[in-house]
């Protein structure tokens, strides 16, 4: 008796090619779509986040120190050497980061100007190789992101009339425009930053923001930026180092970018469960029909003494063997479309629907990363879905008379 209500769910379960068995395998492609649809798009959400971050951890620095008071911070030289002791730091390189306005050919530009080191540009920012000319910082030369190349109308060798921000706000002073030369493009596959940077040498942007020494920061690069307990421990040791300055890290200085990524991500999510949620109501409908359609025989067994929980355990069963089903063949499913994304895009850009285009994103494929965690949430709560889903039609079913039910 104990497994009465698994053999009596398998063999509603078996087609009869009735309404019922249409409305079930209905049910349980709705349950593998909502399933597979939810996976895939976190998956791509997630490669999608790591991109960004991998981008932002390449160009950007991994923890900025700054002055508690002012805005120009003396002795980067020795906060240098001291931080590129500390154990995880790869990187250090004192710099200034300002706003300029840059001017070619009747176009403008206002991107980030950063003052740094030849030697360090290199080693600070990962931008790959030139896409032309050099990075090399020697005398008025100037490197520029290829979006901001592309606006000012300029290539390497031309000139660039730079502005200082001190023209705006210096009243006692006149900062005449500078003209240098452009050495070099990068590209780093980012819009923003291809299009909103500029490099120059340190005391280049030094001189055009009339400092005599100093800088603005000192930008820190570790080998554990992803890694919470070692860059908290290199945080630790530069925060030890350096008591008067004040540290920024890569999170916190583009928490937004990633507040949003989240945010993003699971209001899909949640939105794409709502579907789900949908398909396990078909559930619920396969089982109202079912027990319309099996009304003698519910009779019939409450009037052998099956009790009113047992006969519940049938439809329950009923419904959680649907939603597995679903589940599973969501899983293959998610893992064969997954297996397969770029082929996919390709073949719909064959048919002219260009689902991901790479002069929009700056990828080559579409990027995914799978979650077990995701499969484990996903997976769990189509369960709680289909549990609730299943308990109001076994309720029903377990409630019905038997003498009404066996001359229905």
């Amino acid at each position: 008796m104990t497994n009465f209500p698994l053999f009596l769910a398998l063999k509603y379960l078996r087609p009869k090619r009735s309404v019922a068995s249409v409305i079930t395998c209905v049910s349980v492609l709705g349950v593998m779509l909502g399933v597979a649809v939810v996976i895939i798009v976190r998956s791509v959400m997630t490669g999608f986040g790591d991109i960004w971050e991998e981008k932002i951890l390449d160009f950007k620095p991994h923890i900025s120190l700054v002055p508690r008071a002012g805005t120009v911070l003396s002795g980067e030289d020795a906060i240098s050497k001291e931080i590129g002791a500390i154990s995880g730091v790869t990187c250090v390189t004192p710099e200034i980061d300002t706003r300029v306005l840059l001017s070619s050919k009747g176009r403008v530009l206002a991107p980030v100007l950063i003052g740094v080191d030849g030697d360090e540009f290199v080693r600070a920012y990962k931008v790959g190789a030139p896409v032309a000319g050099t990075y090399s910082l020697d005398g008025d030369s100037l490197v520029l992101g290829a979006n901001a190349a592309r606006q000012l109308g300029v290539w390497v060798g031309d000139e660039v009339v730079v502005y200082s921000p001190k023209t705006m706000v210096s009243q006692d002073e006149v900062f005449l425009p500078l003209k240098w030369k452009v050495s070099g493009i990068f590209s780093s596959g980012q819009h923003q930053y291809d299009s909103g940077y500029a490099i120059a040498s340190l005391n280049n942007v030094r001189d055009l923001m009339g400092l005599e020494h100093g800088v603005f920061a000192v930008h820190v690069k570790t080998d554990c930026p992803t890694d919470p307990r070692k860059f908290g421990a290199v945080e630790a040791a530069i925060a030890a180092a350096t008591p008067k300055l004040r540290q920024i890290s890569w999170r916190e200085a583009d928490r937004e970018i990633f507040n949003a990524l989240a945010v993003e991500k699971n209001m899909t999510a949640l939105l794409l469960m709502l579907i789900s949620l949908v398909a396990v109501f078909c559930v619920m409908n396969t089982l109202l029909v079912l027990t319309v359609q099996k009304t003698p025989e519910i009779g019939l067994l409450k009037a052998l003494g099956f009790t009113k929980r047992q006969v519940m355990s049938v439809f329950m069963v009923h419904g959680m063997i649907q939603c597995t089903t679903g589940v599973v063949l969501g899983l293959l499913a998610s893992w064969a479309v997954l297996a397969n994304l770029q082929h996919i895009v390709e073949w719909l850009a064959r048919m002219g629907l260009e689902v991901f285009p790479a002069s929009v994103y700056g990828l080559e494929g579409i990027p995914h990363r799978l979650i077990v965690s995701d499969i484990f949430w996903t997976s769990a709560l189509v369960f709680v879905f289909g549990l609730a889903a299943s308990f109001m039609p076994a309720l029903v079913a377990a409630s019905k008379d038997p003498v009404k039910a066996l001359n229905s």
